[in-house]
């Protein structure tokens, strides 16, 4: 398998998917914030004093998500027509997971998207939360699936 963003000359370009059919493209990524048992426990009953730290997240991730093209140089700007961040809270490992969903009818997938989404709502979580622990921890950022386009399915759960 080739790098696809690179010209013959080894320089850098955006891919050309002029050609392409638009299929609707799914993706969704997801992520994780461990933190104390005290910071958890003041996210999920609302005493952050910066406010609703899922709510303030969740919008932050699809705002980030809309921006992917102007982060990643080489990203297509995309039209999408649905995004969607959910979260879990895990008490037994004071953690939160996160899960992006994007979608869009169109000739590249959103991958990016989900996890531009997805790293900027756990980023957002911590910013709210950092008066209270700075310990916490971000991690095991992957796209968890994708459809839709030449390659297909592509599937992996998050432990």
């Amino acid at each position: 398998m080739e790098f696809t963003h690179f010209n013959e000359n080894g320089e850098a370009v955006m891919v050309d998917v002029g050609g392409k059919e638009d299929t609707v493209r799914e993706a969704s990524a997801g992520g994780r914030i461990s933190m104390t048992r005290e910071c958890l426990e003041r996210v999920s009953t609302g005493r952050i004093k910066k406010g609703d730290v899922l709510g303030v997240a969740r919008i932050t991730g699809i705002m980030a998500l809309k921006q992917t093209s102007n982060i990643i140089p080489l990203c297509h700007l995309m039209n999408l027509t649905y995004a969607e961040i959910r979260f879990s809270i895990h008490e037994a490992d004071c953690e939160i997971k996160a899960v992006c969903t994007v979608r869009t009818t169109g000739k590249t997938g959103v991958e990016m998207e989900a996890l531009t989404g997805v790293s900027a709502a756990l980023l957002t979580i911590y910013d709210m939360c950092k008066a209270v622990d700075k310990t916490m921890t971000i991690g095991e950022i992957c796209l968890l699936r994708k459809s839709g386009g030449k390659s297909g399915v592509f599937e992996r759960s998050l432990r």
